[in-house]
Parts: C-alpha cells; sequence; structure tokens
C-alpha cells in the first residue's frame, strides 16, 4: 500500500517535464507615431511566472522597437486557441 504514493509522484515527476510549455499575453506600443498592440509569446520560464516573462519579453520586443507595457497573464498550452484571434499578427510572433 505504500508504494502506491511513490509510484504516483515518480509518474508526476516524469510528466512535468514534458507539460512545460509557457506562454505569456502582453500589451506594447511603440512611439512616433503611436502603435498598439496584444500579442501572445512562448516564454521559457518553466514556472510561468509573470515576472520571469515579463524580463524575457522586455528584451525581445525592445530589440523589435517596441516596449512592453505589460504581462496580462502566463499560461500553458491549453490557453493558446482563445487568444490566436485576439492576438493576430502577434500571435507567437516574439
Amino acid at each position: 500500500m505504500t508504494r502506491i504514493p511513490l509510484i504516483i509522484a515518480l509518474v508526476m515527476a516524469l510528466a512535468g517535464p514534458a507539460s512545460a510549455e509557457c506562454y505569456a499575453d502582453y500589451k506594447a506600443k511603440q512611439d512616433a507615431p503611436l502603435r498598439l498592440h496584444y500579442g501572445v509569446a512562448q516564454v521559457s520560464d518553466a514556472n510561468c511566472s509573470p515576472g520571469k516573462a515579463e524580463a524575457e519579453l522586455r528584451g525581445r520586443l525592445s530589440s523589435a522597437g517596441w516596449t512592453l507595457l505589460n504581462v496580462l497573464t502566463t499560461f500553458g498550452p491549453e490557453g493558446l486557441g482563445e487568444r490566436q484571434a485576439s492576438a493576430g499578427d502577434y500571435f507567437l510572433r516574439f
């Protein structure tokens, strides 16, 4: 009976890395002229924290001339479908 929790823990540990995809939805802007966009990007943070996603996205967007305004949420692959239409050209672009 004591082996069942051990087996469950082992299965969960092995399944964890396979589902470690993290995505963030964000808002960004450019000046002169003012342009705004909403986007979705994959980020490398395995814990999927908004703070780490913000640091990663800030650099990516800046190199393309955009300023990150904020990270709205972070989520796994299950949230991609509902955000694709809203992000349009900025879906997984950065």
